[in-house]
């Protein structure tokens, strides 16, 4: 089974957008560590978002 591209793409952007993070640093997290990175930046933005930041 592999990762769609796509999708890997969009995680790399977010992530490097907001992380400032070069894209080999990326590429060397794993799916699910990747993923987490992911979610808990979203989650700030919808705290910062909601004035809770």
């Amino acid at each position: 089974m592999t990762y769609p591209v796509d999708r890997l793409y969009e995680e790399l952007t977010y992530l490097g957008y907001y992380l400032h993070w070069p894209p080999n640093a990326l590429l060397g997290l794993d799916h699910r560590e990747r993923l987490r990175y992911v979610h808990e930046v979203a989650r700030l933005n919808l705290r910062i978002e909601d004035g809770d930041g």
